[in-house]
């Protein structure tokens, strides 16, 4: 990714052709931020996103289009590197917009926004499902239970995030959540009867929410004495594990978008057991600190444009 030019706040670069920032031998030059600069120049026309396969890619792909974002792409990543691309920009104050999507601990470490989408690209909020492979409920009915029981917050959620994010390792932030949190857990396990090492093999994928939530999932069946095995692979695979009887559940299925091509291509080879979370929300996101940038809208335009607002 190029260097980005520093701005501290989008007021001060109208009134500023060359304005110089920080004090040290690193110092950034912004030159030339003139009223009918275009905006994209200010994060050299880059969207940091994730994998292509996801659904976010290709609705950012699709927004670019509708809102003629011209000369501006999607640069494909995975989450992580998404991740670490907004930590060091946010931490120099450089102009960056990010694929994004709550919950997420981005959004308690970083002063981000989701930016309006008055064409309503990316759509309703999403609801995170929980799927097993066909067959699973007849072979593992109390597991299967459990399962259908699994129903939690996005504050639940986001809590078990942060602990991972701020160093407990996935299967500790886990058990810290479960052992302080009872009563919620005490409604996935209700009926579910204490069983003596059947194996059960979940899947998931990289994205922060869902190796947490697979993690307090595991955790949950390991205290009912299920010998659980965690395969982290990408998201095709985890769709092809389930249709194909290899992998018995996932519980981080976002739809209908994030994951509607896989789900698409294998719903009548699974079993859709039902919603375990909702109010999700996806979208582009900018840190704060760019004031005057609020919408989608608002990447198409020139700084004077947004100077009248």
């Amino acid at each position: 990714m190029k260097m980005k030019k520093l701005i501290p706040s989008f007021a001060m670069t109208f009134m500023l052709s060359v304005a110089l920032i920080g004090c040290s031998s690193n110092e950034k030059v912004v030159s030339e931020a003139s009223g009918t600069q275009p905006v994209g120049e200010l994060f050299d026309y880059e969207i940091i996103g994730i994998e292509a396969g996801s659904g976010i890619h290709g609705l950012t792909e699709k927004s670019i289009d509708e809102y003629e974002l011209d000369g501006w792409k999607l640069v494909e990543g995975s989450s992580s590197a998404m991740l670490a691309t907004l930590d060091k920009a946010y931490k120099k104050k450089e102009p960056i917009v990010v694929t994004a999507w709550e919950p997420h601990w981005m959004f308690s470490k970083y002063d981000l926004k989701l930016l309006k989408d008055d064409k309503s690209i990316f759509g309703e909020p999403e609801k995170i499902y929980t799927l097993v492979r066909n067959g699973f409920k007849e072979d593992q009915p109390n597991a299967y239970k459990f399962f259908k029981q699994f129903a939690w917050k996005s504050e639940d959620l986001a809590l078990v995030m942060q602990m991972i994010e701020d160093g407990l390792e996935p299967e500790a932030a886990a058990g810290k959540w479960i052992k302080e949190h009872p009563d919620t857990v005490n409604k996935w396990i209700e009926g579910v009867e204490k069983v003596n090492g059947e194996k059960i093999t979940l899947v998931y994928n990289s994205w922060t929410d869902i190796i947490a939530s697979t993690n307090v999932v595991a955790k949950a069946l390991k205290d009912k004495g299920y010998d659980v095995n965690l395969m982290q692979v990408d998201a095709a695979p985890i769709f092809a594990g389930l249709a194909s009887g290899s992998a018995d559940a996932f519980v981080g299925a976002w739809l209908p978008t994030a994951h509607s091509s896989y789900y698409e291509k294998y719903k009548d080879q699974i079993e859709t057991v039902g919603v375990n979370l909702e109010g999700t929300v996806m979208g582009l996101a900018v840190p704060t600190y760019m004031e005057d940038i609020n919408s989608l809208e608002d990447l198409g335009k020139k700084m004077e444009e947004l100077e009248k607002k």
